[in-house]
């Protein structure tokens, strides 16, 4: 257990049970003695999204929301459950919420339901979440600054979902220096570390710095809002069943992976889903990894790693990237075994890929290539590299200034150097691909919020 923080946390017996009651009822504790207390009042619950999810209390009304406009419908991804009504509002209803100012030394405890307004600075103070599992809480960050040594500055340890709201204009800065302090069995390693589902949104700036991960959630992980600024010597961002982003600036600076979806324990869940925002990464190992499959059907990536996209799956139905990688551009491989052959699929979206010098590979597959659409752009020795079939039958591929029009493989007698990748070769619907002509994943895929599609 860590050395916690604050009077609370130090308490035993009957002490720690009184201290509990009165968090239920104040909603904030740990805070200094101008922390502003207001009584918080009862609110609807607001239906979700598609999926039916009641995410409870507060949304602004006032039509500040994400767009969720370029989502596909026929990707390899079912994914008109991902967002729910709530997660795309990017301002709180702030009526009855509770005001909570940080302060050095003293962790914030948060039992209840609600929305709380967090601000000021301080140095080696958690803001811990220990709520009901049915709990949706949401923290908004009007100006907040949290420094710590070992510990997360927002420590999700139980709820149903938590929001972390950054309030516009606003710029707020959490970070954590030295090394990671375990939490009794939980090995915490982010700056914000979630048990559980996690959404990031607002209008404001939000800085994170750590010394492992930035952020992590051991759930799904969303971003519809705000501006991010993630410099991390691990992954920037984390999550053990999926990462979904629809709007928002991210710029994240790695020394792993920049966005990374995996859970150790099941392999057929970790998917990464983007449809729009802007997205810069700068990763020492992959800009962007998945498990099962990560699909982008818009927004606009700056993306410079070792391999930029990587999963079982990939699928590009829009979007504008700018790929630089010194290993692999994009990369399919078997790192789900319920998913099937690896594919690389491109229906659309504009890509200029620019490879280093080497043995290196635009599009790497150890299975299927299908481009269908959009335009792909590429500069280096070997553009293709797979184990199955290739098929080309739509959209504009130009290799080191060259239209093509057919794909070959381009380890075959060693590979073409200079405009190499390209040549006469039988393309064809690639084995195990999936309906809508050729959108999804290989059959035998289930669905769920954000499910592979049948």
């Amino acid at each position: 257990m860590k050395n916690m923080r604050g009077t609370v946390m130090r308490m035993g017996g009957a002490g720690l049970l009184a201290a509990t009651l009165a968090l239920s009822l104040n909603g904030c504790a740990g805070s200094s003695a101008t922390t502003e207390q207001i009584s918080r009042e009862a609110t609807s619950e607001q239906v979700g999204a598609a999926a039916g999810e009641q995410d409870s209390a507060s949304t602004s009304g006032d039509g500040t929301a994400a767009s969720t406009a370029s989502m596909s419908t026929s990707g390899a991804l079912a994914t008109s459950d991902i967002f729910t009504e709530r997660d795309l509002e990017q301002t709180a209803d702030l009526t009855g919420a509770t005001t909570c100012t940080v302060t050095s030394g003293q962790d914030i405890q948060i039992t209840e339901e609600g929305v709380y307004v967090i601000t000021g600075d301080a140095t080696e103070a958690t803001i811990v979440v220990d709520a009901a599992d049915t709990a949706k809480v949401q923290l908004v960050l009007d100006g907040v600054s949290i420094s710590n040594a070992d510990f997360p500055a927002i420590y999700v340890k139980s709820a149903d979902k938590v929001f972390v709201t950054t309030a516009e204009g606003s710029t707020n800065v959490l970070e954590v220096t030295g090394s990671f302090t375990a939490d009794g069995d939980t090995n915490t390693d982010a700056v914000i570390f979630s048990k559980d589902d996690l959404v990031l949104n607002g209008l404001g700036t939000l800085k994170v710095t750590s010394t492992g991960n930035g952020i992590t959630c051991k759930d799904d992980l969303k971003v519809t809002g705000g501006s991010y600024d993630v410099q991390a010597t691990a992954d920037g961002l984390e999550a053990n069943d999926s990462i979904a982003i629809c709007d928002g600036t991210l710029a994240v600076t790695s020394g792993k992976d920049g966005l990374h979806a995996e859970n150790d324990e099941d392999d057929t869940v970790g998917y990464l889903y983007v449809c729009g925002g802007s997205l810069t990464v700068d990763a020492a190992d992959d800009a962007m990894q998945a498990t099962t499959v990560l699909q982008i059907d818009d927004g606009t990536f700056a993306l410079n790693a070792a391999e930029c996209l990587e999963a079982t799956y990939v699928q590009v139905n829009g979007g504008d990237l700018s790929i630089s990688a010194s290993d692999d551009g994009i990369n399919a491989t078997t790192k789900s075994a319920s998913m099937g052959t690896p594919t690389i699929e491109v229906t659309g979206g504009s890509m200029v890929i620019t490879m280093g010098a080497g043995d290196t590979d635009a599009l790497d597959a150890n299975g299927n290539i299908v481009v269908s659409g959009g335009t792909i752009d590429i500069t280096g020795q070997f553009a293709f590299d797979f184990d199955g079939t290739a098929s080309f039958t739509g959209g504009t591929i130009t290799v080191n200034g060259e239209e093509i029009s057919e794909i070959s493989n381009s380890m075959m007698g060693g590979g073409m150097p200079g405009g190499g990748g390209f040549g006469p070769m039988d393309g064809g619907q690639q084995e195990g691909m999936g309906p809508q002509g050729g959108h999804g994943p290989q059959d035998g895929q289930g669905t769920s919020d954000g499910a592979f599609m049948m």
